[in-house]
């Protein structure tokens, strides 16, 4: 009988063991679930407010790499070649941004953007849904957005399709055209060609920027704007 008692006990501490690790693992799992959230939307919330600027036409350049053409004619002529997930591509967004858009709505040059991906599987997301933003006549926004809020972690898994449409509904374009390009991946053909045209042109890295042709070579260390822009001015 006492036997019995003692393995009874033994269960049923057994079991409490038991519960107060499962209770100890699913608190951690639920608290990393909503840290991971908690950032996520922290992230996105710098895009709260944004409202679309006028659209831009974009067109699509298959002898340059499948580059996305931004006021196509102009006698000056900017090659921006970028990876969504470069942090030094962020840095000159960040410096020369502003200035380059400012170009192409006052139509002042043509900016051909070089969507590259090399840097791995969400750089291909985000340069697909670059391509499905230009559709909408939004590249310029989207692309300021991806910069916005760009994770400092490369391939940390939070560029996923449905992330990149929420950036996209945040800003808002809010199409099911966008949505299903985004998604579906219908703008892979593009990546691929503008990716396989950096040996052509002699890209080795990101950012690169030519311009009328001339790989530009900045003196400063960090992305000076008044040093770019006199660039452009005496191009």
């Amino acid at each position: 009988m006492a036997k019995q008692q003692a393995k009874a006990q033994d269960n049923t501490t057994r079991w409490i063991v038991i519960a107060m690790v499962l209770l100890v693992v699913v608190t951690g799992v639920v608290f990393s679930l909503m840290s991971q959230s908690n950032k996520e939307n922290a992230s996105l919330a710098a895009l709260d407010g944004s409202k679309l600027k006028p659209a831009v036409t974009s067109t699509i350049d298959p002898t340059n790499g499948s580059a996305i053409v931004l006021n196509p004619g102009s006698t000056k002529v900017i090659d921006v070649w970028e990876d969504p997930q470069c942090p030094v591509c962020k840095n000159f967004e960040d410096a020369n941004g502003d200035y380059i858009e400012s170009l192409v709505r006052d139509k002042k040059a043509t900016v051909r953007f070089h969507v590259l991906s090399f840097l791995g599987d969400e750089s291909v997301r985000a340069a697909n849904a670059s391509f499905c933003a230009a559709d909408e006549g939004q590249y310029l926004d989207f692309h300021h957005a991806l910069y916005a809020v760009q994770s400092p972690l490369e391939n940390s898994g939070f560029w996923s399709n449905e992330k990149l449409v929420a950036i996209g509904k945040k800003i808002g374009i809010t199409s099911a055209k966008f949505s299903d390009c985004v998604t579906k991946g219908s703008k892979i053909e593009l990546v691929k060609a503008n990716y396989d045209s950096m040996e052509k042109y002699g890209v080795k890295g990101t950012p690169t920027v030519f311009i009328n042709g001339k790989l530009w070579e900045r003196k400063s260390p960090d992305f000076n704007l008044a040093e770019f822009k006199a660039a452009v001015e005496a191009a």
